[in-house]
């Protein structure tokens, strides 16, 4: 069987656990409500003898810029009393992070994703919130958080130590629909029907400036080319065997048609040459900008792009959309659901119990609200129970950390931006979560590298995928 890896070595075990507190109990007093609903700021709780202070690092929640998330500290501490300090790296949050744990940094929550929970979990530096959550009249109600999704962050002995930030939702090809309309082409479901779309978007000039300065397909490297993979039936990351192993199909011969596909499009130029060094910034730019008509991200981006143009010329013709992916022989599709992000508690975060509070508390409507709209008289304007967003709020688009939420009690004011509800419904229909060990980190280098040589015809695909699994069982990454 795989075999864990240790990804941080015991120097940082020793200086985290060196900090450990003892364990925190629920959050049992003042509480806002199960419903939902708008709470009062809460108060100090008789069973939290904490100070009311919490030091949190995350990658997405909070303010746009430095000068917003000082505004977004205040808005917590007006509607909650707890006064919050929030490190948010403007990049690399991955990386800033684990250097700010390994070097002994305290803090009461952090925003990781299941991988890095699971990598954390592993070194045993996360406190277990099974015996809170269950106790908790918020988290434990079905209505803020089904029942059977609790299963995606269980570990195998039943624990659960991170608790959802957010709905997490999907991935998929996203197309110029407008392109599509004025090169009257249909909405393509097979590789070779994705392949002369493509191919029109580079040629034909759908931007209408005359000069031939349009891709078909731009990536962030391999982020979220599922869709694509999807023709031959494969699963990104990691998938467990009928015989109980663990493998990578992107590593399989199956995969060689994919990226024999892919080297051609690179050849063709209908594929972005930057590609490969791209970041998910500048794929997106490129959409924004008619430079390239198919990007492969998540479903809340359809939504957000959209809004984007929109804000900018209201007349715009501009229109993203989901499209399914390519069908495999049997005409089905596959789409994957992404791993959740979640809050954790360090075992050595000095406030635990005014941590777990906040948790609860994001998950009510004034929480929801904070993190989905924003911050109030900043991103919205609130009158009599009618939400009005500012300038600022519209630019915004209404994702401060949460543009989607579990909880069924809290409607969105504004309802889904254009083009996301049908997103969604495809990842509802084709899309199912990946199987990601704590040591995919290790996996996906070795993946990336190969799958780069193969579309950029640096190493024919069969021989590519053959180096690339060979390596991945080297490495023991693979059984």
């Amino acid at each position: 069987m795989l075999r864990s890896r240790k990804l941080f070595g015991s120097v940082m075990s020793v200086i985290l656990l060196g900090g450990m507190l003892a364990g925190c109990s629920a959050n049992g007093g003042n509480v806002p409500p199960a419903n939902g609903g708008s709470a009062a700021p809460a108060q100090q709780d008789p069973a939290n003898s904490e100070e009311r202070t919490l030091k949190i690092m995350t990658g997405v929640v909070g303010g746009k810029t430095p000068e917003e998330n000082v505004l977004f500290e205040k808005e917590i501490e007006r509607l909650t009393g707890i006064k919050v300090s929030i490190d948010k790296p403007a990049s690399d949050y991955d990386q800033k992070l684990l250097a700010a744990v390994a070097s002994g940094q305290k803090f009461d929550l952090l925003q990781v994703s299941k991988e890095k929970m699971n990598t954390f979990i592993d070194q045993g530096i996360l406190t277990p919130l099974t015996d809170q959550l269950n106790a908790s009249k918020i988290l434990s109600d079905p209505s803020v958080i089904p029942a059977a999704e609790w299963e995606q962050v269980k570990t195998k002995d039943g624990q659960i130590y991170g608790i959802f930030t957010k709905y997490q939702g999907g991935t998929m090809p996203i197309v110029r629909k407008d392109w599509l309309t004025k090169l009257n082409l249909e909405e393509p479901t097979t590789l070779d029907e994705y392949y002369a779309v493509l191919k029109a978007f580079t040629e034909r000039d759908p931007d209408g400036n005359g000069n031939k300065d349009t891709y078909g397909l731009s990536t962030a490297g391999m982020y979220e080319v599922q869709g694509f993979f999807s023709a031959a039936g494969l699963k990104q990351r990691y998938v467990e065997t009928a015989d109980g192993k663990l493998d990578v199909p992107y590593s399989t011969d199956a995969a060689v048609p994919v990226y024999e596909w892919l080297n051609k499009l690179y050849k063709e130029g209908i594929l972005d040459p930057n590609f490969a060094t791209n970041d998910t910034g500048k794929m997106r730019n490129l959409f924004l900008t008619d430079r390239v008509g198919m990007i492969t991200y998540w479903d809340a981006w359809v939504g957000m792009l959209n809004n984007t143009r929109m804000e900018q010329d209201a007349n715009t013709a501009f229109e993203a959309k989901a499209l399914p992916g390519a069908a495999d022989a049997n005409g089905s599709h596959m789409l994957r659901r992404g791993d959740p992000d979640v809050w954790v508690i360090p075992v050595n975060a000095e406030h635990p119990q005014t941590a777990f509070e906040f948790i609860e508390w994001w998950h009510t409507q004034d929480g929801i609200m904070l993190g989905s709209l924003g911050i109030k008289d900043n991103d919205y304007t609130l009158d009599n129970g009618k939400y009005t967003l500012t300038q600022t709020g519209k630019e915004h688009a209404s994702d401060h950390g949460v543009p989607f939420w579990y909880n069924s009690n809290v409607e969105a004011p504004f309802g889904k931006l254009p083009g996301v509800q049908a997103a969604q419904d495809l990842v509802n229909q084709y899309a199912s979560l990946e199987l990601t060990p704590p040591n995919w980190s290790e996996a996906e280098k070795i993946i990336n590298e190969y799958s780069f040589k193969a579309i950029l015809g640096e190493m024919p695909a069969a021989e590519a995928v053959k180096k690339m699994r060979e390596e991945l069982k080297a490495g023991k990454l693979i059984d």
